[in-house]
């Protein structure tokens, strides 16, 4: 089979590599039927994560059809269509047995295109398959479901309810990207008075607007005068972080209001200076979080349902042997106008 291997940083071919097999009874093998790629796998390929080895199958946000089972699984059977979750449960651990999926002592968490071969490829090893896998409804797409593995659960549960929305909240989104326009999106549930939204791509700021921020601003200098604007003063009630970059997380850090939110989303692979000389005194509390995807049951349904639609994300199409096409489009983004880019078989 062919499949996207990492080399080290700045490296990645579309080569042809073994296809999987099952290693354990808990295992299952899904052909790949729909894939995308992720900031994160941007992070990878920049040296961002070291624990990456060159060898490395990347991805970990996929729809596909089961092919084959392990003597373990209970809930699947092959032709079963499912989405496959970025995080991986073994559902026996401490950790696993509270929700807390993204920390899973047992060989789960984020391992697919991390620690284990991920889901850019022909076919995929899904360790754990019965819950880490969903099956899908018949009227949802491949495409619309595909989202649901890693940015909307992310968003929703490491952005808006790690940052505590609430009705009447004003909510600042640092950086348009897919995850921050799914945090636009999924704050909206919670009816928060304003949403704002800072970044310095024109096109990423039009994009937030279709997604229903209220506000969209491309400086600092401007967030702080809008924020401040529209609170009296005061700051925002929750500032989410979407990018990871020193600088962003600094801006949410200002922009926060005494007793607020700063909830961190972007994966950081350098240090940010948190000034305590400001925040001290300030009663802010500030959450960091790898998601658990414990949401994505409830977002699945409302994708079925026609509340949330998950298709919108969507800006770029290829077959999935144009993986490098796909990759130059979508690190390009500021050029190509790309949100989320899909592969499919």
């Amino acid at each position: 089979m062919r499949a996207l291997v990492y080399g080290g940083p700045g490296k990645r071919e579309w080569k042809e590599v073994p296809k999987p097999g099952i290693k354990d009874p808990t295992d299952a093998i899904v052909r790949v039927t729909a894939v995308t790629i992720c900031g994160t796998d941007l992070h990878i390929l920049k040296g961002d994560v070291p624990e990456v080895e060159p060898g490395r199958v990347l991805g970990h946000e996929a729809v596909g059809v089961v092919e084959e089972v392990g003597a373990s699984v209970t809930g699947l059977e092959p032709g079963d269509r499912v989405l496959i979750s970025c995080i991986t449960a073994c559902g026996r651990c401490s950790y696993c047995r509270t929700g807390s999926y993204g920390q899973c002592l047992g060989g789960g968490g984020w391992i697919l295109g991390h620690l284990v071969d991920g889901v850019q490829a022909e076919y995929v090893r899904v360790p754990f398959a019965d819950t880490s896998t969903h099956l899908l409804p018949a009227d949802v797409s491949d495409t619309a479901a595909v989202v649901l593995a890693d940015i909307l659960p992310t968003a929703y549960e490491v952005g808006v309810l790690n940052g505590t929305v609430k009705p009447a909240d004003t909510v600042v989104i640092v950086g348009a990207g897919p995850i921050g326009l799914a945090a636009v999106q999924t704050a909206q549930l919670y009816s928060p008075s304003h949403v704002v939204v800072v970044d310095l791509s024109p096109a990423r700021l039009d994009a937030a607007k279709q997604f229903g921020a209220d506000v969209t601003v491309a400086t600092a200098e401007e967030a702080e005068e809008v924020v401040s604007e529209l609170t009296g003063g005061l700051g925002a009630d929750v500032a989410i972080e979407a990018v990871g970059v020193p600088e962003t997380f600094e801006l949410c850090a200002k922009l926060v209001r005494p007793g607020g939110h700063v909830a961190n989303v972007g994966v950081h692979g350098k240090p940010a200076t948190l000034h305590l000389e400001n925040l001290w005194i300030r009663n802010v509390t500030i959450t960091t979080g790898l998601v658990d995807t414990v949401s994505t049951p409830t977002l699945l349904r409302m994708v079925a349902a026609g509340r949330i639609d998950g298709e919108r994300f969507i800006t770029h199409r290829f077959a999935l042997g144009e993986m490098e096409q796909a990759y130059e489009v979508f690190e390009n983004a500021g050029d190509s106008g790309a949100l989320k880019v899909v592969l499919q078989a």
